[in-house]
């Protein structure tokens, strides 16, 4: 019950992560060059910053479904002795493809947010080159949702081989 009742728990936490990365893809800064003809210079004006909150909240509910899992299986490597059978050898594999997923997907979902977080200040005098108004790239944030979703599934099926593998009992 507890294992189910713990996939359940992980799976809304990776979808609602899923969902705000997504979100945070759609919702990105965008900048315009406004002209002040007033004090003769450009600058660079910023819609909604919400893609900055839906980043940072994808990553730590991405960062709690992880620990969960991590957590119920003991890391891996504390605890008793898996039996050695297939379930073993599978977690083994899937628990480096889980973590290497979730670390891309982490990376990607700060790197976006500090990038969307990040406003050009300065000013240009007209005649000179516009400011360059940085905004955050197209795709990262559309990255790390679809490295939530490799996470989501390989963090699961990890959780279950590790199980079975502790279940399993080993008869010569």
């Amino acid at each position: 019950m507890a294992s189910k009742l713990l996939l359940i728990t992980v799976f809304v936490l990776d979808l609602i992560a899923f969902g705000l990365a997504v979100a945070a893809e759609q919702r990105r800064s965008i900048a315009k060059i406004v002209k002040d003809s007033e004090i003769k210079y450009n600058y660079c004006v910023y819609d909604s910053d919400i893609a900055t909150s839906y980043g940072v909240g994808a990553f730590w509910l991405l960062m709690c479904s992880q620990a969960l899992v991590m957590l119920a299986s003991r890391c891996f490597c504390c605890g008793k002795a898996l039996n050695p059978t297939g379930s073993r050898a599978w977690a083994v594999i899937l628990f480096i493809l889980c973590w290497l997923f979730f670390l891309v997907a982490e990376i990607c979902l700060v790197a976006g947010s500090v990038r969307n977080a990040y406003h050009t200040k300065y000013r240009t005098i007209f005649g000179e080159q516009p400011p360059s108004c940085e905004t955050v790239r197209k795709g990262v944030f559309g990255a790390g949702a679809a490295f939530i979703f490799l996470t989501a599934v390989v963090n699961k099926l990890y959780y279950i081989c590790y199980s079975n593998a502790t279940e399993n009992k080993h008869s010569l």
